[in-house]
């Protein structure tokens, strides 16, 4: 027996009654036929329905072997009849993507003659046209697609007979000659499709370009329609109110205010730079000749002023100059110099004695350390 495909007759059937006509375990569950279903099995580019049929929850759909197979998580009899629920809140999300997403292919191939060869409905929609677009041309394209929300133009799906299909101008990524189904916007697409859509583009409510990338001599475009591009720019609009308040800029202004925060920042990166070299020339002409080791502990010195630290202090020491930055919780960062000793061939006694990692040449060597600071005093004291 054939299931009556629901879905296909009415994209809005949210619940419905059907006949258990069949019911198969697998490995994973149980494989259920119906007699009729309005559950959309996964094709083109959209993801099956899910829901219950009675008390069963249903997590795929599929067509093998030409059935439409309900995979649940519990047997149901075979010959009752039961309430079936899709999970419309999906199932509308979907619709919204899908269906936003081919008022954007019908409108690029209207203008550009472009094709979509490859769409995909997940975190977002992915759709990839073979020839490129710039970011204007982009954004013409989504102030049309929002425009036929704004006409509110009618989608229509039919299986037009075998003369009007071949006088038929459509969208299709494969050649298809019998039982095709031509989904319609009105002023705006035709293509073959055999997934759910909306009525009407009002339901999409908004359709949302969010980046394109440049994909196989084309373009991939990624959008969202409807309720998640609703939800993306609620989640867009807090983080712009949040850097707008840490600028102390209007929202619409935050660009301009970031710019400006920027070059501060890099002046102020210069800046600090020029003096902690100014500081570490200080601290370097601050240190004593002498014959013993000099250890320096800093609580935030980044790699480069430590090295630039001890390269001077190995000029006021017969043995080494050693640089540590971090804690003894954290463990430190270190940077080792010497005129008078062959660090290589201390390099592995050091980071061993010093719980740690690193490498150099004969005259520096650099790393890390989980010593604590007594430790690494107690080393260098007893070994040089």
């Amino acid at each position: 027996m054939i299931t009556e495909k629901l879905y296909d007759k009415d994209s809005h059937i949210k619940a419905f009654t059907a006949k258990v006509i069949d019911c198969r375990k697998n490995e994973n569950g149980f494989e259920v036929i119906l007699d009729k279903t309005a559950f959309f099995p996964e094709g083109g580019g959209q993801y099956a329905d899910t829901g219950k049929i009675g008390e069963a929850y249903i997590n795929d759909v599929q067509i093998i072997n030409g059935e439409i197979v309900h995979y649940a998580d519990r047997a149901l009899n075979i010959g009752e009849e039961l309430c079936c629920e899709i999970n419309w809140e999906q199932r509308f999300r979907r619709m919204q993507n899908h269906s936003g997403e081919h008022i954007v292919s019908g409108i690029v191939h209207k203008l550009y003659g472009y094709e979509n060869v490859g769409f995909h409905l997940g975190d977002d929609v992915t759709i990839d046209f073979d020839g490129e677009l710039t970011r204007e041309q982009l954004i013409d394209v989504e102030k049309r697609a929002n425009e036929a929300i704004y006409k509110n133009a009618k989608f229509t799906c039919e299986y037009p007979d075998e003369e009007t299909l071949k006088n038929l101008s459509y969208r299709s990524k494969l050649e298809l000659t019998e039982n095709v189904r031509i989904v319609t916007v009105e002023g705006y697409d035709v293509c073959a499709c055999c997934a759910v859509h909306v009525y009407s583009a009002s339901e999409i409510g908004i359709i949302k370009i969010l980046d394109f990338t440049r994909h196989r001599g084309g373009i991939r475009v990624h959008l969202l329609c409807g309720k998640d591009a609703l939800e993306d720019y609620e989640t867009k609009y807090e983080n712009l109110r949040s850097v707008a308040t840490v600028l102390c800029a209007k929202q619409n202004e935050t660009a301009q205010a970031f710019e400006r925060f920027s070059e501060e920042h890099s002046a102020l990166k210069i800046e600090l730079a020029a003096l902690k070299r100014k500081l570490a020339q200080l601290k370097a002409s601050a240190m004593e000749n002498t014959d013993e080791c000099i250890l320096i502990f800093e609580a935030n010195t980044d790699m480069n002023d430590l090295r630039k630290l001890v390269l001077n202090g190995a000029e006021k020491t017969e043995k080494l100059c050693a640089g540590f930055s971090g804690n003894n919780n954290d463990g430190y960062r270190f940077a080792i110099a010497s005129k008078s000793i062959d660090l290589r061939e201390k390099s592995k006694e050091i980071t061993s004695a010093l719980n740690g990692r690193g490498g150099g040449s004969s005259e520096l060597l650099q790393g890390s350390a989980a010593a604590s600071k007594e430790e690494i005093e107690k080393y260098f004291k007893e070994n040089f």
